[in-house]
């Protein structure tokens, strides 16, 4: 089983600090688990003007997230706005207990909101694997890109984070349950609550299992934490029983 605790926070603006400081007494009140995921942005909120506001990529941050993934003996993962080599990404980070991490750089940078023009797009699809299973790495508006997610038989679980805005959470809750059904895997979809100075944020995170349905109880608005657990050997079973991952069609993206 992998024990995956939910942190659907308020984020306060460019305010690393405080949110650090919040994600922290959150994350000391969580029942024993093996993973902890943030909100894209969790220190700053989705800001496409990172000047000023991004971190360098041997971060405060990532210092604090292997402090918390020692302390607690679990993965801490999340998204933050990175400085690295005069260029900004919006950088995943899964840091595991040992101080080991991997990094993955948003492929889909949400022009609508202007992510693009200061951003630079990550290039790399990253799975990780840990304790036994296979983690790929997404960022909010990727879930909107099945292709680039598709399972090729490499990962088993799928994880979001993401500033997703109330208006259109329809799309959000609906997008989950498809890439986790169509990918036969779980999905752990990560979002923020409150308010940025653009958008009002619901929530809605979840985890949800490969038929699709939500093994996290439906989280209120302001709810801060959610449990949930994920069984591999479960997966593997209905996999193998309704093994429609055997009839994908066969592609490669050739950008990648």
């Amino acid at each position: 089983m992998m024990k995956v605790s939910l942190l659907q926070t308020d984020i306060r603006w460019k305010d690393p600090e405080a949110n650090r400081r919040r994600a922290e007494a959150l994350i000391e009140a969580l029942p024993p688990s093996d993973l902890i995921v943030l909100p894209e942005m969790f220190t700053t909120g989705f800001c496409t003007d990172p000047v000023g506001a991004a971190e360098p990529a041997d971060s405060e941050t990532l210092e604090w997230m292997r402090r918390m993934a020692a302390s607690r003996r679990a993965a801490v993962a999340g998204s933050v706005a990175t400085e690295q080599d005069g260029r900004y990404y919006n950088r995943f980070y899964f840091v595991e207990p040992d101080g080991r991490h991997a990094v993955y750089n948003k492929r889909h940078l949400f022009s609508f909101a202007g992510e693009h023009e200061r951003y630079t797009p990550g290039t790399e699809r990253v799975v990780v694997e840990y304790n036994g299973w296979r983690i790929l790495l997404q960022v909010c508006y990727d879930l909107r890109f099945p292709v680039f997610s598709r399972n090729r038989n490499d990962y088993d679980m799928a994880l979001y984070v993401a500033n997703w805005p109330s208006v259109r959470v329809s799309a959000w809750n609906a997008l989950l349950r498809a890439r986790a059904i169509e990918n036969q895997c779980y999905v752990v979809g990560v979002n923020r609550t409150g308010n940025d100075p653009a958008l009002n944020y619901d929530g809605s995170s979840a985890l949800i299992d490969y038929l699709g349905n939500t093994v996290t109880p439906v989280a209120a608005p302001t709810q801060e934490m959610l449990y949930g657990e994920a069984d591999l050997q479960a997966l593997k079973a209905f996999r193998a029983k309704f093994p429609a991952w055997k009839d994908a069609d066969s592609f490669t993206l050739s950008d990648l």
